[in-house]
């Protein structure tokens, strides 16, 4: 990897996590709009509680070059979860927050896309270790 593409691969993994990070404390202290956020989508408190646990891994291996493309691959999930809830049941806007959460996903799945393409070798390699085992 190059001095670029390694600064790239850093802010882009740092935004990320910094995004799911953050939003930790309001699904582990049952802040009210999380509880009603989540119970709108059927799955308060177990759904709330675990994505908030998905997302702490997630923004962990992140942060750890070795195991970026791990956490992308997930972070996409999260995010296209994510996504798919507010545009079916929640709703771009959310407790008259301008649409943020919605954005803030699109931003955590841009940037777990582009980590996972300047991450792919290591994907790759993963792949072929678990996958392609005789």
């Amino acid at each position: 990897m190059n001095k670029v593409t390694t600064i790239a691969s850093w802010l882009l993994r740092i935004a990320a996590a910094v995004i799911l990070l953050q939003t930790l404390y309001f699904k582990f202290t049952g802040n009210p709009e999380s509880v009603e956020l989540f119970t709108k989508l059927g799955v308060e408190p177990w759904g709330r509680i675990g994505t908030g646990v998905i997302e702490l891994i997630t923004g962990i291996l992140l942060l750890m070059p070795a195991t970026a493309f791990i956490g992308a691959f997930i972070g996409i999930g999260l995010m296209a979860g994510a996504i798919l809830s507010h545009l079916t049941v929640i709703g771009i806007e959310s407790k008259g927050d301008g649409g943020q959460l919605f954005m803030l996903a699109i931003v955590v799945l841009v940037c777990c896309l582009a980590i996972s393409i300047i991450h792919r070798k290591e994907g790759i390699a993963l792949y072929n270790k678990l996958i392609k085992k005789n």
